[in-house]
């Protein structure tokens, strides 16, 4: 978890706003809330001089991400940006509830109509980011930190991989399946074969990693052994075929299926769900595999896995060596909130909120972004 911290106490370089690309309507206001738009247009002939504060914060513990592409944001869409002042965390940093996180202060019209954008910018990226950290967290409790593949792109509208993705770095994982997934962050996608590939090969899965390893001969085979709903036996076959070749099996049973090793060993059955991915099955995955001299073989799970999940297998013990999650990281679960809270250098806020100074914040210039 070193790399993890070292995000957590927010010591990465902040990226460039080059990494970022946004839709040109940002500028339109075609993303604000209308009500921010007739604000801007009433404050310009009403109170054009007025300087206000903008401070945000949210209500839970979390990994914040999300600050490197507001701060583009504004540099890109505010007007004159060079004369507002902004302190900032880090992406990465660990906060509190009702922490200030950033803080925008400049006349309202330059940067007010973007106030619902970074709301929605800190809370999706800070929940992924949070989400994933919990994940890998959970995926390293028994001492020995098992590697977590951030599966979310059948989860996710695809227009959102990229930065998704750039938050699951941040949380803390270390591969992801698309290339988009890892385009903020400079690495390329990872993956094997899916079931389709076995599908192709007639349910044949050692001729489907015969071509796979033809194809790319480059990559460390990893076989998809679930496809016959026979880990067991499909995992020896593909094992003793390929030897030390073969790096790894991924278990991706269906929760709603109960594997064939169950069924030839229904003695086993009474005292556990046997649905899906399980620890009695990947204990016996493992043992089967070990009896046979393929201790080198790695076993991947993936298939609904959550934080609860990972931690309930990692207690047990389960001899699982990858996790790989998907739709329980993408869960949007922290809400951001944007509030003026200083008028021309005097509080001035609605009841119930204040400005809270925050010292850890650190003064962005933009000139350097």
């Amino acid at each position: 978890m070193k790399e993890i911290e070292l995000k957590l106490q927010g010591k990465l370089k902040r990226l460039t706003n080059h990494t970022f690309k946004f839709d040109e309507r940002v500028r339109e206001g075609w993303f604000s809330a209308v009500y921010f738009l007739k604000t801007k247009e009433i404050v310009e002939d009403y109170f054009p001089n007025n300087i206000v504060t903008m401070q945000f914060f949210q209500k839970q513990d979390a990994v914040l991400c999300g600050t490197d592409e507001v701060i583009a944001l504004i540099k890109e869409f505010a007007d004159k940006p060079e004369e507002l002042e902004i302190f900032s965390l880090s992406d990465g940093e660990k906060i509190k509830p009702f922490e200030t996180v950033l803080t925008i202060t400049g006349p309202y019209q330059s940067f007010g109509y973007l106030e619902g954008v970074i709301d929605g910018i800190l809370a999706r990226r800070t929940s992924v980011a949070t989400n994933v950290y919990n994940v890998v967290k959970a995926a390293g409790i028994s001492g020995n930190q098992k590697p977590v593949i951030f599966m979310g792109d059948r989860d996710d509208h695809f227009t959102q991989q990229a930065g998704d993705g750039y938050a699951a770095h941040i949380g803390g994982v270390t591969a992801q399946a698309t290339h988009a997934m890892n385009e903020w962050w400079g690495k390329q996608g990872m993956g094997t074969m899916p079931h389709a590939l076995i599908q192709l090969f007639n349910g044949d899965l050692v001729a489907a990693c015969k071509a796979y390893h033809e194809k790319f001969p480059e990559d460390e085979l990893l076989a998809l052994v679930d496809y016959n709903n026979d880990v067991i036996t499909d995992a020896l076959k593909v094992a003793r075929e390929f030897g030390s070749v073969l790096r790894g099996v991924r278990v991706d049973t269906s929760r709603t299926m109960i594997d064939k090793y169950f069924l030839r060993n229904q003695h086993l059955l009474g005292t556990f769900d046997p649905r899906g991915v399980n620890i009695e099955l990947i204990s016996a995955l493992r043992h089967a595999l070990d009896a046979e001299g393929f201790n080198h073989v790695k076993i991947v799970v993936s298939g609904g896995f959550s934080e609860q999940r990972i931690i309930e297998f990692e207690k047990a013990g389960a001899p699982v060596d990858m996790y790989g999650v998907g739709s329980s990281l993408l869960k949007i679960n922290i809400g951001f909130t944007g509030d003026n809270v200083m008028l021309n250098g005097k509080h001035q806020a609605k009841e119930g909120r204040k400005f809270r100074p925050n010292p850890r914040l650190e003064k962005v210039d933009l000139s350097e972004i």
